[in-house]
């Protein structure tokens, strides 16, 4: 409950709510009062949640396990498609990277036809789901085509994609119109997360690339943590690298 106010105080529009396999039983998006009490304070503190990244999912893969155990999976996902849209959230962050990655060469068609499964439930919500994946752009392009657009669109991750060692260029050449959200991180390539601007991340290609392509959405800091104690001093410093990232991108 805290959050909101430290965003607000962070000068931060929104939050990206974490719904994980951890805190579920705490998490108060599951509840009518917990969805009231969040749009309060979203409402007292001029901070919204505008999306839902599903980290749930990393711990219990769509994709992997045994068949009743995927199948009670994806219900639970169709659970929080109707949660999300009871708290007036716009869109869903699905996260296909490390345990619950999307094999290129194995899982791709199980990921295209069980997403394309949720096409009723997303109609009916309004919600979108932005997939975060760690496929190559090409392969990741491929899949995309296969999945109807606004339904589905691309949570990009700079701090994965350089992780990765995928170049910016070839990644907004091969899906940028499809891009609907970004992740602000910056990682060494093979490597965790780093504060920002120390890492293998290029920003200035990332920047510069999202504002050739027009991209209008938000940008969502999921930097590497800073000192305890220190969180909205941290918050701000990394608002303020954005801002002036996405400002050298107009160059």
């Amino acid at each position: 409950m805290d959050e909101f106010a430290l965003a607000a105080a962070a000068e931060l529009e929104a939050i990206e709510w974490i719904y994980d396999e951890a805190g579920a039983l705490s998490n108060p998006l599951p509840t009518e009062d917990g969805r009231v009490r969040m749009g309060e304070l979203a409402c007292e503190n001029g901070v919204r949640v505008l999306s839902v990244c599903a980290d749930c999912f990393m711990e219990r893969p769509l994709l992997h396990g045994a068949v009743v155990d995927r199948a009670e999976r994806w219900a639970h996902l169709r659970s929080l498609l109707s949660w999300a849209q009871r708290a007036g959230i716009e869109r869903i962050v699905l996260p296909f990277v490390d345990q619950s990655a999307i094999d290129p060469e194995s899982d791709v068609i199980d990921a295209v036809t069980s997403l394309k499964a949720l096409l009723g439930d997303l109609k009916n919500t309004g919600i979108e789901l932005h997939l975060e994946t760690s496929l190559p752009p090409q392969r990741f392009a491929e899949m995309l085509a296969e999945l109807p657009p606004p339904f589905f669109r691309v949570n990009y991750d700079s701090g994965n994609s350089a992780s990765l060692g995928y170049r910016p260029r070839d990644e907004f050449d091969a899906y940028g119109g499809r891009i609907g959200s970004v992740h602000v991180k910056d990682r060494v390539r093979g490597g965790g997360s780093v504060t920002l601007g120390t890492g293998d991340t290029d920003f200035d290609a990332v920047f510069g690339g999202l504002r050739d392509l027009g991209y209008c959405g938000h940008f969502i800091l999921q930097a590497a943590r800073g000192e305890p104690g220190h969180e909205v001093e941290w918050a701000r410093r990394n608002r303020e690298f954005v801002q002036l990232g996405w400002a050298r991108g107009r160059d």
